[in-house]
């Protein structure tokens, strides 16, 4: 298909799922469907809450390996994540994403009572639509 090889043949099945687009392990909780069971697994702490990862410094506990290691920014003061406008720096991909937009001027999101375009989700922001500001 792709020509990609894999010394497993474990890993050349799991590929080929990427072309077919097969996804035969499906979560009982909501109907989520993956293509690898590790990830069916991962997902499942959504519904049990487990978080069997712990910040060595601080304890607060993850859901995810890469979410600890996100969080452990905080604690070290990494920012790896640089604007090459501005050169601001950021401890996460997405927040750095949201930053580029305020360079583009892109509106992204859309007041569904006002039409007001923002860059960031009004419903996920500290900021809220002016339209639905208490008076």
């Amino acid at each position: 298909m792709c020509g990609k090889a894999f010394i497993q043949r474990c890993d050349l099945k799991t590929h080929l799922r990427s072309h077919t687009k097969e996804k035969p392990y499906v979560c009982e909780e909501c109907g989520m469907v993956f293509t690898q069971s590790n990830t069916l697994k991962i997902h499942l702490r959504t519904h049990t809450k487990e978080k069997p990862y712990a910040c060595e410094i601080c304890g607060k506990r993850m859901a995810h390996k890469g979410s600890l290691n996100e969080h452990l920014r905080i604690h070290t003061k990494e920012k790896p994540y640089v604007c090459e406008v501005c050169d601001m720096a950021f401890t996460q991909r997405c927040t750095l994403k949201r930053h580029l937009r305020t360079h583009t001027k892109e509106k992204t999101h859309v007041c569904d009572i006002c039409q007001k375009g923002s860059a960031i989700k009004w419903y996920k922001s500290a900021f809220t639509c002016p339209c639905k500001r208490k008076k």
